[in-house]
C-alpha cells in the first residue's frame, strides 16, 4: 500500500502554468544574520489548471496570467520574515489556491543558493505539492 507521500495524488497530471527561476531578496531563516542581512531566494511554481479554453480562444480572460502568481511569490518572499522555507512555500501554495479557484493543484519549490555547507551546491530548499480537494 502506498504511503501518503508516495500516492498517485502527489504529482498532478495535465495542463499547468510554469514559473521558473524567480529570484527575490528576503529575510527568512533561523539564524540572526539571515533575518538581518537577508539573502537571495529562488522559487519555481507549477499551477495546474485547464488551459484548453485559453488554447482555443486565445483570450487572457480564459486563463490566469503568470504575473498574478508572480505577484503572490514576490509578496511572500519579500514580505515578513519566516523561520522556515516550509512556511514560505506553504504560504505561496495556500495563497495561490485561495485566490484562484481555477487552480486545482500547485507545486512550490523554494531554494537558498547561499547556504553554509561544506561543498559546492546550486541551492538547498524545499518542495511542496498542494491539491485543492485535499489542502484547501
Amino acid at each position: 500500500m502506498a504511503s501518503p507521500s508516495t500516492s498517485h495524488m502527489d504529482i498532478p497530471k495535465g495542463d499547468k502554468l510554469v514559473l521558473r527561476g524567480l529570484k527575490f531578496h528576503g529575510y527568512h531563516g533561523v539564524k540572526p544574520e539571515e533575518t538581518k542581512l537577508g539573502q537571495k531566494f529562488l522559487v519555481d511554481v507549477d499551477a495546474w489548471m485547464d488551459l484548453r479554453p485559453a488554447g482555443k480562444s486565445d483570450c487572457l480572460s480564459d486563463t490566469l496570467s503568470y504575473t498574478d502568481i508572480y505577484r503572490i511569490v514576490k509578496e511572500i518572499v519579500e514580505g515578513p520574515p519566516r523561520k522556515l522555507l516550509e512556511n514560505v512555500a506553504e504560504l505561496i501554495a495556500s495563497t495561490t489556491l485561495n485566490r484562484y479557484p481555477q487552480v486545482s493543484a500547485v507545486r512550490v519549490q523554494v531554494g537558498k543558493p547561499h547556504v553554509a555547507v561544506q561543498g559546492p551546491v546550486d541551492y538547498l530548499g524545499v518542495e511542496i505539492i498542494r491539491h485543492r480537494n485535499l489542502d484547501v
